[in-house]
């Protein structure tokens, strides 16, 4: 039940325990309770809404860092991760396999603010080793989303 009630929240977390408990087969008590645990265990952490930023006007950039770091003795990644995560303009950290070894999401206003982060804040760290910056452009898809504005038929016409 766990898995299933996680897997309809996370394509739609609008989903009541009512239209849960009617999809699952299952007492709506039953469902409300689960989710009641998940919430309590930190399983679920929130709920939000995809949003479309393109298609509003929006004064902010995105952009992808990648950066490769020595890890601290005793501590691993999760310090510096740590660290980075506090900043505020840093809305997502990763760690990955790979070529480097975290994955930052981060925002600014222009693309000068990002550089001038990663140039004041991250480079500057004694565990960054090397930092590479890429500004996200448009997004076609996002967590299973699809992002298409206006989804025009490519089909070629066949006439007889």
């Amino acid at each position: 039940m766990e898995k299933e009630i996680l897997s309809l929240l996370e394509r739609d977390g609008r989903k009541s325990a009512d239209e849960l408990a009617v999809m699952l087969d299952m007492p709506k008590e039953k469902v409300a309770e689960e989710i009641r645990r998940l919430e309590d265990e930190k399983i679920i952490l929130g709920y939000r809404a995809m949003v479309n930023w393109e298609k509003i006007e929006s004064n902010s950039i995105m952009a992808y860092i990648e950066l490769k770091i020595t890890p601290q003795r005793g501590e691993g990644f999760d310090k510096v991760a740590e660290r980075i995560y506090k900043y505020p303009q840093v809305r997502s950290v990763t760690l990955m396999s790979g070529a480097f070894d975290l994955l930052l999401i981060v925002e600014g206003k222009t693309l000068q603010d990002v550089a001038m982060f990663v140039s004041s804040k991250l480079a500057p760290m004694e565990s960054v080793i090397s930092t590479a910056t890429h500004f996200i452009l448009k997004t076609y898809k996002k967590d299973g989303v699809v992002f298409a504005s206006d989804e025009k038929d490519q089909r070629e016409v066949i006439t007889l």
